[in-house]
């Protein structure tokens, strides 16, 4: 009986697990879908500006402003998918070479250096967002917060990202690789 119970336990964790993973899945294919959806507006609005320049000899000059947050709306967006699919550059070769335990506790460690650095960036993102609510951006007049809101929105999502691998590496011993 204690048998199945261990196995009913199991089977509800995996579940769970699989739940999390499908909406933490999703979360990151959202981020991705909105860069792509805002690199789309980047490449549009840099035709305008060249549109402008050189057919109605008119720069518009609220182009580069607006380009500058896009593009770090996209790379922030970006940089928080590809640490929920593991797609970062990293050095693994010296991790792997090391036994099993020692390989287990440099995955731990580089899960941990990972969160800290999420919660780094959502803290100084968000401070950054409080000390720069009256600032405008020039040429387009929205608050300089705008240009921080990304960092802060990252932040949290790397964290979540990671503190999903971290108990998925716990609980099962190894991490979903996309």
């Amino acid at each position: 009986m204690s048998i199945e119970l261990e196995s009913s336990v199991d089977k509800e964790d995996a579940e769970h697990s699989g739940s999390l993973n499908r909406i933490l899945d999703s979360v990151a294919s959202l981020c991705l879908l909105v860069a792509g959806v805002l690199l789309v507006a980047l490449i549009a609005i840099f035709g305008w500006l060249v549109f402008g320049r050189y057919v109605l000899n008119n720069t518009p000059t609220w182009v580069e402003q607006a380009s500058l947050v896009l593009v770090v709306y996209i790379t922030c967006l970006g940089a928080a998918a590809g640490v929920r699919h593991h797609s970062h550059l990293n050095i693994d070769f010296i991790r792997e070479s090391f036994s099993g335990s020692l390989r287990s506790l440099m995955h731990h460690l580089a899960d941990l250096f990972i969160l800290s650095f999420g919660g780094f960036m959502a803290f100084q993102g968000w401070t950054l967002v409080m000390s720069n609510l009256n600032r405008a951006i020039p040429m387009i007049g929205l608050s300089e917060s705008w240009r921080a809101a990304p960092l802060v929105i990252c932040g949290v999502l790397i964290m979540l990202f990671s503190a999903s691998d971290i108990t998925q590496r716990l609980m099962t011993r190894k991490v979903k690789r996309v």
